[in-house]
């Protein structure tokens, strides 16, 4: 197993891709926490994760609080006594519902609100981890942007610039870290088909929601949208020692967009 006798926090694991991440990471023989402000989904994710033959723990943390990160940290390695793999996936278009958000429309306190979520909470959970790493002489950071970072599908200012923040953080932190034998790396997600989408599609038909999520997969080159499994796989090579030798990285998972789908 690829993470075996690994610990790892998972922000942002109670659902999508954090959840996804969670399973796979037990499977492959990590003891992981659940971080997220959801306690309910949350106990859903660590019984899936103890299905898989894993151990978990379940915290919770919104991760734009310093004392909750510190509270995620401390209680992570109280109980399994060390930690190696911090996943930060915590993040979301904090009350857009989907709807693209122009800027001239854009509040300062929704400005804040997503800023804070997807881009201050990154460097709250990775500053409270290092210290423990270093510690360990052995660390992986796996940050979860977004592909809207370089390439935007519809207006959300906010979000976008937050998610591209986290790549310029993801280079510094490997810069500053990997004498300490502490890897930081990026994943940019395409359409993922997780629940972010549930609002959008709420009041359709199943037939109708089919139809706009084939809508939205063949805009990629592949032909269809993503799957939270397939965020999965590349955090696990990312937290593994399959890349060894990689930080500073960056890896669009998304079905080879920003490249135009072809037309036949």
């Amino acid at each position: 197993m690829l993470l075996e006798g690994r610990v790892a926090i998972v922000t942002g694991g109670a659902k999508g891709m954090g959840r996804a991440i969670c399973e796979l990471f037990a499977r492959e023989g990590a003891r992981v926490t659940i971080a997220d402000i959801d306690l309910t989904e949350a106990q859903r994710a660590l019984a899936a994760v103890e299905a898989a033959g894993g151990a978990g723990l379940v915290v919770e943390c919104d991760v734009t609080q310093s004392d909750q990160v510190k509270n995620m940290v401390a209680t992570t390695v109280a109980k399994f006594g060390r930690l190696d793999i911090l996943v930060n996936n915590a993040g979301a278009v904090v009350g857009a519902q989907g709807k693209p958000t122009n800027l001239e429309v854009l509040s300062e306190d929704a400005w804040d609100k997503v800023v804070d979520l997807n881009l201050k909470g990154v460097f709250l959970c990775s500053r409270e981890a290092v210290p423990h790493m270093k510690a360990n002489g052995y660390g992986k950071i796996v940050n979860i942007s977004s592909l809207g970072a370089i390439s935007p599908p519809s207006p959300h200012p906010h979000y976008h610039a937050a998610k591209a923040g986290v790549l310029g953080l993801t280079y510094d932190m490997a810069a500053e870290l990997g004498p300490y034998n502490i890897y930081v790396n990026a994943i940019m997600p395409g359409p993922i088909r997780t629940p972010f989408f549930d609002e959008i599609v709420a009041g359709k038909t199943a037939e109708e929601a089919e139809a706009f999520f084939a809508h939205i997969g063949r805009q990629a080159p592949l032909g269809r949208m993503g799957q939270p499994e397939e965020i999965a796989k590349a955090a696990l090579f990312f937290a593994s020692d399959l890349s060894s030798y990689v930080t500073g990285a960056v890896l669009p998972v998304s079905g080879g967009l920003p490249l135009p789908a072809q037309r036949h």
